[in-house]
């Protein structure tokens, strides 16, 4: 099970909902990918405008439990405000904090970053960074009232990967007891699970299932590819070696 804030749940995906060619489209993505977290965007998506009253009757028809996001905010009263917001529509503690830094790579703010989630767990907040993958900033995040941590493997939309492998498995060794969740890069299943077997708990996406070909059919492999890389981690995999290990033993055969 994953344990999020005293919460569990069987799937390991959480699912972002922008960009989908259609409502009914991320309707069958949700569903066949299996996911229970879906991550909601306060700014495009609210139950004060008719799009919004019918995008929200589409996600309560879903049965998942909501994550709202503070996606678009680029300074920390922004981002404090809008989790404001979310609770109050949403009627959730729960916030995904964005802070942005730099329009073009869509690096998080980590000194904005660390000030939002200071002001808002001490609110009551139950907050999920998105982050990079800065040990130092993780402490302080924790240090803050986190109790989850989102470090990207690489820029939000990139689909590039892991990029900085030396990097995730040091926040992994760091902080086995903190629930990491991979938030932005991914692009492929099987990036998702090179993540997973690195010991990570889960991975958020919606870019690369969103914008894929056939959206529903790519939910449901990045399901199936976070739990086979979940499987294979707690199976301890080989670690790679520099020489050959004949995997038939040779002693006690004929002729040996």
């Amino acid at each position: 099970m994953l344990t999020l804030y005293g919460r569990d749940f069987a799937s390991r995906l959480l699912l972002g909902t922008a960009r989908y060619p259609s409502p009914a489209i991320l309707a069958d993505a949700v569903r066949r990918s299996e996911t229970q977290i879906v991550t909601v965007s306060l700014r495009r998506e609210t139950r004060g405008n008719q799009n919004g009253q019918a995008f929200w009757s589409l996600i309560q028809s879903l049965d998942v439990t909501v994550l709202p996001n503070t996606a678009g905010c680029h300074s920390v009263k922004e981002a404090v405000t809008t989790a404001h917001m979310a609770r109050e529509v949403f009627g959730t503690n729960w916030i995904k904090l964005e802070v942005i830094g730099d329009s073009d790579t869509l690096q998080p703010d980590i000194f904005g970053l660390v000030e939002a989630a200071k002001i808002l767990c001490d609110e009551g907040f139950e907050v999920f960074p998105y982050m990079t993958d800065d040990l130092v900033l993780a402490e302080r995040l924790l240090a803050a009232g986190c109790k989850v941590l989102m470090p990207w493997c690489a820029p939000i939309g990139s689909a590039r990967g892991p990029q900085n492998i030396h990097a995730l498995k040091t926040l992994r060794s760091h902080f086995p007891a903190v629930p990491l969740i991979v938030d932005a890069g991914i692009g492929r299943p099987s990036h998702a699970t090179q993540v997973m077997e690195l010991g990570f708990d889960a991975v958020l996406l919606n870019t690369a299932v969103a914008k894929a070909g056939d959206p529903a059919l790519m939910a449901e492999a990045f399901g199936k590819a976070i739990a086979a890389g979940y499987a294979a981690c707690q199976a301890e995999p080989l670690e790679p070696r520099d020489f050959a290990t004949p995997s038939t033993p040779i002693l006690g055969q004929a002729f040996s």
